[in-house]
């Protein structure tokens, strides 16, 4: 793995924060872009410093099968973050073949994905397939030393690093725009480290004790080891993102080109025809769930590419009332789909929703906006008031539908 102090994956996130390039090169000498398949190195700028690394360094993403990702497949899945699935796939097949003999790119599947962009972007900060920053010490995290301060000439001091030599100051710059987290021994015992190697000792004296005669009461070591409950340093299960699904007809008034505006933003803007992303991410604060912190919701126009598993966290669909919608999901009937779903479908106001809607049930939820109108026209904007209003009543029902459910702040219903 990279050092610390060029970390790729902060060095990628701050290049796309401040919007510098991120440029393939053919050496690390070379300033001139060349395409992905002749590339030898990726070219940073920092600050207005020059960074180069390797694209077959590893990164800290870690795939579903335990394998450190390089910083070519990182690169690669970023620039074509706005292309469907399929397509993603064939370029990379396509670059895999131009690359024979040397190592392909890594295909991310669809959560990986989504993960990775998300965390780019800055939409996330917490990820499981993202490992902990190392810096020196036990996993400590980007926290592995002290924080520098600005002198009074507006430099930045070296970061010390716990007797371990000072940190880069580029990375001590991004380390400044990362929201620091506190660890256990931070949130328990304050700044200063715990020593829990007492603990450890007795505990592992305790579980290697040999269990008494008859049925006794001290039990094997076997069964206090394999117990999940007692396990040490046990890592708490990480709640997956809820999922909503979007209509991909053509007709449809909300689609991924305005989704985010109207579900976070509370507006209505009419869907663009440029090239939609994949994929998005919006965040709501659910109260009763957790108070404090957003919850992200993935959107996305079909399941193809989903997991059996992907249906449980399903808590919305978008439909026009059109059934060709429904042919590749889990539940092909709308009548069944909306059974374990929230059904949403927008239209104009002052329009009757299609007859197929209202056969689906009372399970989904009929909206509508006001008309769009030219926002040069006179009164346009003032008629957007009423948008929130609607968002509102879409959330709400959303939110009721995850309580049913089962959603919690740490878990997801295993079924729907």
């Amino acid at each position: 793995m990279a050092s610390s102090t060029t970390d790729p994956l902060l060095l990628f996130r701050q290049s796309i924060r401040t919007s510098s390039q991120i440029i393939p090169v053919s050496s690390a000498e070379s300033n001139d872009e060349v395409p992905l398949s002749q590339a030898t190195h990726l070219v940073f700028s920092d600050d207005g410093k020059r960074v180069v690394l390797p694209v077959d360094v590893q990164s800290r993403f870690m795939s579903s099968e335990g394998n450190l990702i390089d910083l070519r497949s990182i690169y690669f899945a970023w620039v074509n973050r706005d292309i469907t699935i399929p397509e993603y796939n064939a370029a990379a097949e396509k670059l895999n073949e131009e690359l024979a003999g040397g190592k392909g790119v890594h295909k991310f599947p669809f959560v990986e994905r989504l993960n990775l962009i998300a965390w780019l972007e800055g939409a996330g900060e917490d990820t499981e397939y993202i490992k902990p920053l190392v810096g020196g010490d036990d996993a400590k995290g980007e926290e592995g030393g002290k924080v520098e301060k600005a002198g009074e000439d507006g430099g930045v001091k070296k970061r010390e690093r716990g007797g371990k030599g000072t940190l880069d100051p580029r990375l001590a710059q991004i380390y400044d725009g990362e929201r620091r987290m506190g660890d256990r021994n931070s949130v328990l015992r304050g700044i200063k480290p715990t020593d829990f190697s007492h603990i450890r000792k007795l505990a592992a004296q305790f579980m290697t004790r040999k269990p008494t005669g008859g049925s006794g009461d001290v039990r094997s070591s076997t069964n206090i080891s394999n117990n999940p409950s007692l396990a040490l340093n046990q890592k708490p299960a990480r709640r997956p993102d809820p999922i909503i699904l979007l209509s991909p007809s053509a007709s449809s008034l909300l689609r991924m080109s305005n989704a985010k505006a109207f579900l976070e933003g509370g507006r209505y803007t009419p869907p663009d025809h440029s090239t939609p992303p994949t994929m998005l991410a919006v965040s709501r604060i659910i109260k009763d769930m957790d108070p404090n912190r957003p919850i992200r919701f993935i959107l996305v126009e079909g399941p193809e590419n989903f997991k059996p598993e992907y249906w449980n966290r399903v808590v919305a669909v978008f439909t026009t009332g059109q059934t060709w919608q429904f042919k590749s999901y889990k539940w092909t009937n709308p009548v069944e789909l909306f059974k374990h779903v929230q059904g949403v479908y927008l239209g104009w106001r002052g329009e009757q929703p299609p007859e197929s809607v209202r056969a689906f049930g009372h399970k989904v939820l009929t909206c509508s906006v006001e008309k769009w109108r030219d926002p040069g026209q006179p009164g346009a904007e003032q008629s957007r008031w009423r948008d929130r209003e609607v968002v509102e009543s879409i959330w709400k029902a959303v939110e009721a539908n995850m309580r049913t459910k089962g959603w919690k702040k740490d878990a997801a219903p295993t079924s729907i």
